[in-house]
């Protein structure tokens, strides 16, 4: 993801401006709005990539598309123009959200599958990983055929990989390293 670190750094800056302005929920529904709008439209992230343009063009036409944003949101739009950084806008909401979600005691787990999850297969890898963590537990499901089979459970910065890839990989590294079969 292009930007990350740098978008990291805007949405602590900007969640720690919200909560000193007690608008760090409507700020996290603007960032929703925001990362809900550049998945939809591509055109908006290759306009706000785009050298060419002013840099000006692009912050009115991101403080026209958001019109009702409150003045923190605004303020970071101003902020990312003034750094000419409005390309990584939708990884600032995006960061921002989850700093939020943090902050509210929650966090997201990550579970990646060759298929989607079946409803009760959900529920169980649901129930597993809230016996992992103290938070409040919601869960994401991302396809990667590349894994061919089994899971790969992501909560914060803990892993579990349980795939059959990682388990190949794994039969690989011990034949090479004995030589035997």
């Amino acid at each position: 993801m292009r930007g990350t670190r740098a978008a990291i750094r805007y949405a602590k800056a900007t969640l720690a401006f919200a909560q000193e302005a007690k608008a760090s929920d409507r700020v996290a529904l603007d960032m929703l709005a925001i990362g809900t709008l550049m998945q939809q439209n591509d055109e908006l992230q290759i306009v706000l990539e785009n050298p060419i343009l002013p840099v000006a063009q692009k912050e009115a036409a991101l403080k026209s598309l958001f019109y009702n944003a409150c003045p923190q949101t605004v303020q970071l739009f101003s902020l990312l123009a003034e750094n000419n950084r409005l390309a990584i806008v939708a990884t600032t909401a995006q960061q921002y959200v989850r700093l939020y979600a943090q902050t509210q005691g929650e966090t997201t787990a990550i579970v990646t599958t060759a298929v989607p999850l079946s409803p009760a297969l959900e529920k169980l890898v649901l129930e597993k990983a809230k016996s992992l963590t103290q938070d409040k537990v919601q869960l994401e499901n991302k396809v990667d055929s590349s894994i061919i089979g089994g899971f790969i459970l992501q909560i914060g910065d803990m892993q579990y990989d349980a795939s059959v890839v990682h388990q190949l990989k794994a039969i690989k590294t011990t034949l090479t390293k004995t030589n035997t079969i």
